[in-house]
C-alpha cells in the first residue's frame, strides 16, 4: 500500500539544482544520455517515483551541504535525500574564489554550532572531534550553550571534498568531526575508491546518530536503501515491489511516533 503523497516543496538542494541549471550553457546529461522525463521531486523516472515515500522526521540537528559544481545535477546525488529527511538542510555551491554571503551568515548564526565532517588526517589535533561529547574548546558542538549542531558536509567526489576542505578559509576556525564508521558503504550507484568512503547520506546518518537522533538516522538509512532500489530498478527497466521489506522498514520508521 503506497502512502499518500504530500506536496513536494522545493528544498535547499532542489533550489541549488535549479540555480545551477540556470547557469548552464548547455543541458546537463546524466550518465547514459537522456532517459526520458524525470520527476522533479525525486529525480527518478515517473514510473519509479519515490515522492509518496518521502519521510518526515523531526530533527534538532541541521545539515549544511557544500556541493561540488555539478553535484546537485546528478540524479544519483544523496545530499538530496538528506534534505528530504532533515528539514533544516542548507545547500550552497562551492567555488574556490567566492563564498556565498548566506553561507557565512549561517555559520555565524548564534543558534547553530557548526562542525565540519572530515577525516582528521593533517588537521591540527586541537580541532579534531571523534564524537559530540568530546571537547574542542569553546567551539565544541555539544557544549553547555545549548546550541544546535550544524554538520557541514562536503558533498562531492573525494578529490572535490579534499579541495573544498583545503581551500575554504572560512572553515578553518571550525572544529572537525572525524567519524569512525566501522562499516562498508552500502551505496551502489557510484564506484568509490575505497570501501569505507561513505556517500553523503550515509555520513549524515552517522552524524544524526552521534547527535542522539536515532530515529532520524535509521530513517535516512532506510530511505537511501529504498531510493537505491528504485533507481536501479528503473535503470534495469524492472518494476518496484512497494510491499517488500525495504519499503515496509521505511514506512515503520516514518510512522508517527
Amino acid at each position: 500500500m503506497t502512502m499518500a503523497a504530500a506536496p513536494v516543496i522545493p528544498h535547499a538542494v532542489a533550489r541549488q539544482r535549479t540555480e545551477r541549471l540556470a547557469r548552464s550553457s548547455k543541458p546537463f546529461l546524466a550518465r547514459g544520455g537522456p532517459r526520458g522525463e524525470r520527476c522533479a521531486g525525486c529525480r527518478l523516472l515517473p514510473s519509479h517515483c519515490l515522492c509518496a515515500l518521502r519521510p518526515a522526521v523531526p530533527t534538532r540537528a541541521g545539515m549544511c551541504l557544500l556541493m561540488g559544481d555539478v553535484e546537485a545535477l546528478k540524479p544519483s546525488n544523496t545530499g538530496w535525500l538528506v534534505a528530504d529527511v532533515v528539514a533544516d538542510t542548507f545547500a550552497f555551491g562551492w567555488a574556490r574564489t567566492a563564498v556565498h554571503p548566506d553561507l557565512l551568515a549561517l555559520l555565524a548564526d548564534p543558534q547553530w554550532q557548526p562542525v565540519v565532517v572530515f577525516p582528521g588526517d593533517d588537521v591540527a589535533p586541537e580541532r579534531v572531534l571523534t564524537g559530540l561529547a568530546c571537547s574542542a574548546g569553546p567551539a565544541a558542538p555539544h557544549s553547555a550553550s545549548g546550541k544546535r549542531p550544524l554538520f557541514v558536509l562536503l558533498d562531492g567526489t573525494w578529490p572535490e571534498a579534499r579541495r573544498m576542505f583545503r581551500k575554504s578559509p572560512y572553515l578553518d576556525r571550525l572544529p572537525v568531526l572525524t567519524l569512525q564508521p566501522g562499516q562498508r558503504s552500502r551505496y551502489r550507484l557510484r564506484h568509490a575508491l575505497h570501501d569505507d568512503h561513505l556517500c553523503t547520506s550515509e555520513v549524515a546518518a552517522l552524524c544524526l546518530e552521534l547527535a542522539g537522533e536515532t530515529r532520524a538516522a535509521r530513517t535516512l538509512e532506510a530511505y537511501l536503501d529504498v531510493f537505491t532500489h528504485h533507481y536501479l530498478q528503473a535503470k534495469n527497466q524492472l518494476p518496484v515491489d512497494e510491499n517488500d521489506a525495504l519499503h515496509q522498514r521505511l514506512r515503520d520508521l516514518s510512522a508517527p511516533a
